[in-house]
């Protein structure tokens, strides 16, 4: 997994801090997932998309370099890796 920084109001600190036990990341992971609900995005299709990149060759920083969106990661998975679209012939 891959930490990311986020930033916290000074009441959201203290409510942690008075109740050590909830698990900050998981709250964090499921409000990502509601907002992927309200858009209309399935986590496990995304992460079945994500996988056949990476197994592609795809690293995650190329794949948001040349997506931003869940049809965009489909279409990268459903072309083949290095076909160039019809009359973009390459020089080589």
């Amino acid at each position: 997994m891959i930490t990311r920084s986020v930033t916290i109001e000074e009441i959201d600190d203290l409510y942690l801090m008075w109740n050590d036990h909830i698990n900050a990341s998981a709250l964090y992971r499921r409000a990502l997932r509601e907002e992927m609900d309200v858009r209309g995005v399935d986590p496990d299709e995304l992460r079945d998309l994500l996988d056949r990149a990476r197994e592609q060759g795809y690293t995650l920083e190329e794949i948001a370099e040349e997506t931003n969106r869940f049809d965009d990661l489909q279409s990268l998975v459903e072309e083949p890796r290095g076909c160039s679209p019809a009359g973009e012939a390459s020089n080589d």
